[in-house]
């Protein structure tokens, strides 16, 4: 039986550690390069940038970064989960979501009211995230209504809501 992890904010000791992780994950260093430019953006909260740690080895990270919903009233302040990276070998023993739960936790400790994540269908439900279609908050870019999620951190923070994410430069400009 796996051991279990602890899950902390990073440090900057972790940056070429978290990034080992997010290249070995994907296969390639996009998502590690999308980290990094995160990292740069000056409304950066490091408290938002979780590392689960099992035998002092980083295993998985998740980053929660500033995004808004531009709506015909203004914007709207939420975060993005993305990127959640978790080693090959340690993929489906609760790691991420052991990530994501304490990272919710950390998004509403920090005051913020939404999350939205462009992830899989049947797996970040089980944290409360539901097609944000549903209220009418769009995505700027082509992805299936199931894939684009979002996710209230407080009683009706998503009522009434009419408009199109606007992810940072760091997301390729979406």
């Amino acid at each position: 039986m796996p051991t279990t992890v602890t899950v902390r904010p990073e440090s900057t000791e972790d940056h070429a550690r978290i990034n080992a992780v997010h290249e070995r994950a994907f296969g390639q260093p996009d998502e590690a390069r999308i980290v990094e430019a995160l990292r740069e953006d000056e409304r950066f909260d490091p408290t938002l940038s979780l590392v689960a740690v099992r035998k002092r080895e980083i295993v998985g990270h998740i980053i929660f970064s500033p995004i808004h919903i531009a709506t015909s009233d203004g914007d709207l302040s939420a975060q993005a989960l993305a990127p959640m990276a978790v080693l090959p070998e340690c993929q489906y023993q609760g790691i991420g979501s052991d990530l994501v739960r304490e990272g919710l936790i950390a998004c509403r400790q920090a005051e913020h009211r939404i999350v939205i994540v462009v992830g899989h269908a049947d797996y970040y439900p089980r944290f409360g995230f539901t097609p944000a279609g549903q209220y009418g908050i769009r995505c700027p870019f082509p992805v299936p209504d199931e894939a684009f999620m979002a996710r209230g951190l407080v009683p009706g923070a998503l009522d009434a809501i009419d408009g199109v994410v606007r992810y940072p430069p760091a997301f390729g400009g979406a």
